[in-house]
C-alpha cells in the first residue's frame, strides 16, 4: 500500500531539535509576558527549597540536643542525663515551620506553572488558527492536513506538558543539589566526598541509559508515525482496500510498523524504567557509605551523631535531583523539539498582504483610497453586477512552471460560462485564481471593474456562491448546514432551496426535520449531501455562481431536477460551470475550451460543433463512448 502523504517536517514528533538554543530563544520570546510570573515562580521555588534544605540541619541540632541530655556511663560511673525539651520544643516548630514554608511555596510554585505553561499552550493553539487561515492553499498541497492536525494537537500539548515540568523540575534539581551540597561541605568535608564519589558512579550510569534510551524514543516515535498515518490511510480508504482485496496486504504493512514500534517501545521503555531503580540503588549506597564513614568519625570523636542523621536525609535530597534533572531535561528537548515543529509552522510564508483596512464605529468595514466590491466611495452598499474580465492571467504553482499562459476573457453581467476541455487543462485552478485561492503571477482579474488584488480576500469571497464536486457537511443541524456563514436567512429560505433541489421530502423523513443534527453517523448519500451543498449556494444568494461538477454525484432524473433549479438559480447571475458531460452546458452563453492552460477555443455549443475543432472531438467523443 501506498505510505501517507508526508510534506516537509511531517510525520511524528522528534525527541531532539536541530538547534536547541534557537529553538528555546523563540519559546521564550513568543512567552516574554509571561516571564515575570516565571521568575516569581522560580524565587519561590528557590526559597522553598532552601526551607527544605535547612530542614536536616535543624534535624541535626535536634538529635544533638536530646543525644547529650541523654543517660550515658563515664569511667564505669553512670551519668544522669536532662534532654532540654525547650531547645528540642523550639527545633521542633521551626521544622514544622520550614517543611509547612516549603509545601506552601511549592503548591504556589505549581499552580503559577500551571497556568504559564497551558496558557501558553492556549496561545499557540489561537496563533495556528489565525496562521491557517493566512496560508495560502500551495502550502496544503505540499503538507498532509494530518500533519498540520498534529501541531495543533500533540505538538503543542507536548509544550502544554512538558514545558512547566521541566521548568520547575530543572530548578528545584539545581537548587536541591547545590544547597545540599553547600550543607554538606559545611557539615563535614570527607563524609561530602565520599557521598559525591558514590553519586558519581550512579550519574555515569545514568547518563548512558539516557544515551541508550535516547535513540529507541526517536524511532518509537517515528513508528509511532508510521502506524498512526497507516490505521488513518486505510480507515479513508477502506472501500477501495476491500474492493482490491487489500486487506491482507495492509495487514502485512501494518504488523510491520507495529513490529517496529514494539521493538523500538519496549527498549525505549525498558531503559528509562532502569532510571529510578538506579538511582534509588545509588542513594542507598550512598546511606551505607556515609553510615559506615560517619561511624568511624564518630567514634574517632570527629563529629557528632547528629551529623550522621543529617547526611542520611542530605545523600537523599542530592541523589535524587540528579534523576529529577536528567528527566526534566528530556522533557525541555522535547520541548523544544515540538515548539520548533511549531514556529516553523508558524514562520511559513502567508498569503500576500491585505489592502490597509480602517473600521468604523459602527463596525462598518471600510478601506484607504480603494473601492470595495458592492461598496461606493462613500461606503454605501451597491449591487454588485457580476462583469468578469481576464486580463492577460499568467500563473504557475511552482515560480519556474507556468500552467495558465496569457488567459484572457470578457463575461458579463448575467452571462452563463462554461470551462471545459480535459483533465489537467487547467478548469479549476482558473475558478481558483478567480476566488483568489492562489495568487495570480500576471495580468489581471476584476470584477466590475475593481481588481480582485486591490480588496480583501473576504470581499472576493462575498460575491460567489460555490458548489463543489466534493462535498462537505459539518456537525450541525440542517438548518445551519444550508445556511451557513449566512446571516439573517429565515426558514421559508432554507425551506425553498430544498424544495428547489429535491431535498424537502427527505429533510421532513427525517427524525427531527430541518433539525435533525448531521454528523459523521448520518445516513446522507453522497447525491444527497451535493443536493445540499447545492441549496446552501442557492440560500446564499451571491452575484457570482461557480458550480465545479456540481451534479457529478447523483442519478439521471436527479440531475435533470437540479439542472432546471440551477438554470432559474443562475438567472441574473454570472455563473461559471465547469462540466465534464458537455451535454449539461449546452445552453451556456459561452463555452471557453482549455488545453494545457490556453483558451483554444470560445463560443456558443453550435458554433464550436460548427468549427468541428478540438471541442467538437471532446463532444462527440463522449457518445462514441456511450454507444
Amino acid at each position: 500500500m501506498s505510505q501517507p502523504h508526508r510534506g516537509p517536517g511531517a510525520g511524528g514528533p522528534v525527541e531532539k531539535p536541530t538547534d536547541f538554543n534557537k529553538v528555546m530563544g523563540k519559546l521564550v520570546n513568543y512567552c516574554r509576558r509571561d516571564v515575570p510570573v516565571v521568575v516569581v515562580a522560580a524565587v519561590l521555588g528557590v526559597i522553598g527549597m532552601i526551607c527544605q534544605i535547612i530542614g536536616p540541619n535543624q534535624l541535626k541540632d535536634m538529635t544533638n540536643a536530646i543525644t547529650k541530655g541523654l543517660p550515658a556511663i563515664v569511667h564505669g560511673t553512670p551519668i544522669v542525663g536532662s534532654v532540654d525539651m525547650g531547645v528540642v520544643g523550639r527545633i521542633a516548630w521551626t521544622l514544622v515551620a520550614l517543611y509547612a514554608g516549603y509545601a506552601l511555596l511549592s503548591y504556589i510554585q505549581s499552580w503559577l506553572m500551571a497556568n504559564v505553561t497551558q496558557r501558553t499552550a492556549q496561545r499557540l493553539r489561537e496563533s495556528i488558527s489565525v496562521k491557517i487561515n493566512k496560508l495560502p492553499l500551495k502550502y496544503f498541497d505540499k503538507v498532509s492536513y494530518g500533519d498540520v492536525l498534529s501541531r495543533i494537537t500533540n505538538d503543542v500539548d507536548a509544550i502544554g506538558q512538558t514545558l512547566g515540568q521541566s521548568v520547575s523540575s530543572l530548578l528545584t534539581s539545581a537548587a536541591l543539589v547545590v544547597g545540599s551540597l553547600v550543607m554538606m561541605f559545611y557539615n563535614d568535608v570527607i563524609m561530602t566526598l565520599c557521598a559525591i564519589g558514590a553519586s558519581i558512579v550512579g550519574l555515569v550510569l545514568m547518563m548512558v541509559l539516557m544515551k541508550m534510551s535516547q535513540q529507541y524514543f526517536t524511532k518509537q516515535q517515528v513508528a509511532l508515525g508510521d502506524v498512526n498515518g497507516h490505521v488513518e490511510e486505510m480507515y479513508a480508504g477502506h472501500i477501495v482496500v476491500k474492493a482490491y482485496n487489500g486487506e491482507a496486504d495492509s495487514i502485512r504493512t501494518f504488523e510491520r510498523y507495529n513490529a517496529d514500534l514494539y521493538e523500538s517501545g519496549w527498549k525505549s521503555q525498558f531503559l528509562s524504567g532502569l532510571m529510578m531503580p538506579l538511582m534509588n540503588f545509588i542513594g542507598n549506597f550512598g546511606y551505607v557509605v556515609v553510615c559506615v564513614v560517619g561511624a568511624a568519625l564518630a567514634l574517632d570523636g570527629r563529629i557528632e551523631f547528629g551529623v550522621i542523621v543529617a547526611f542520611m536525609m542530605y545523600i537523599r535530597l542530592f541523589t535524587q535531583p540528579l534523576s529529577q534533572f536528567a528527566q526534566g531535561f528530556q522533557n525541555l528537548q522535547r520541548c523544544a523539539a515540538a515548539s520548533e515543529r511549531v514556529f516553523t509552522f508558524l514562520e511559513e510564508p502567508e498569503m500576500k498582504g491585505e489592502p490597509e483596512m480602517i473600521v468604523g464605529s459602527d463596525g462598518t468595514v471600510m478601506n484607504r483610497g480603494l473601492t470595495l466590491l458592492g461598496r461606493d466611495a462613500q461606503d454605501r452598499p451597491v449591487k454588485v453586477r457580476g462583469d468578469v474580465e481576464f486580463t492577460d492571467v499568467n500563473f504557475g504553482y511552482e515560480p519556474d512552471r507556468t500552467i495558465i499562459h496569457d488567459f484572457s476573457a470578457s463575461v458579463k453581467a448575467g452571462q452563463k460560462i462554461a470551462i471545459v476541455g480535459p483533465t489537467g487543462a487547467g478548469k479549476t485552478t482558473m475558478v481558483n485564481l478567480l476566488m483568489r485561492f492562489y495568487e495570480i503571477t500576471g495580468g489581471s482579474i476584476s470584477i466590475d471593474g475593481v481588481d480582485t488584488q486591490s480588496v480583501p480576500r473576504w470581499n472576493v469571497h462575498d460575491q460567489f456562491s460555490m458548489v463543489l464536486q466534493d462535498t462537505w457537511v459539518f456537525k450541525g443541524t440542517v438548518k445551519e448546514n444550508v445556511a451557513y456563514s449566512k446571516k439573517g436567512v429565515t426558514d421559508e429560505q432554507i425551506v425553498s432551496a430544498c424544495e428547489a433541489v429535491g431535498l424537502d421530502h427527505f429533510i421532513r423523513s427525517l427524525p427531527q426535520g430541518y433539525d435533525t443534527v448531521l454528523d459523521e453517523k448520518s445516513t446522507l448519500s453522497q447525491g444527497q449531501r451535493q443536493l445540499l451543498t447545492i441549496a446552501r449556494a442557492m440560500v446564499q444568494d451571491a452575484p457570482i455562481l461557480i458550480l465545479d461538477e456540481a451534479t457529478s454525484s447523483v442519478d439521471t432524473r436527479t440531475e435533470e431536477l437540479i439542472q432546471k433549479s440551477m438554470d432559474a438559480l443562475t438567472v441574473g447571475r454570472t455563473s461559471f460551470v465547469i462540466a465534464h458531460r458537455l451535454s449539461t452546458i449546452k445552453n451556456a452563453d459561452m463555452i471557453l475550451v482549455m488545453k494545457d492552460g490556453d483558451i483554444v477555443e470560445r463560443g456558443t455549443h453550435d458554433e464550436l460543433l460548427a468549427m468541428n475543432g478540438f471541442y467538437a472531438n471532446l463532444y462527440n467523443s463522449q457518445f462514441t463512448l456511450i454507444d
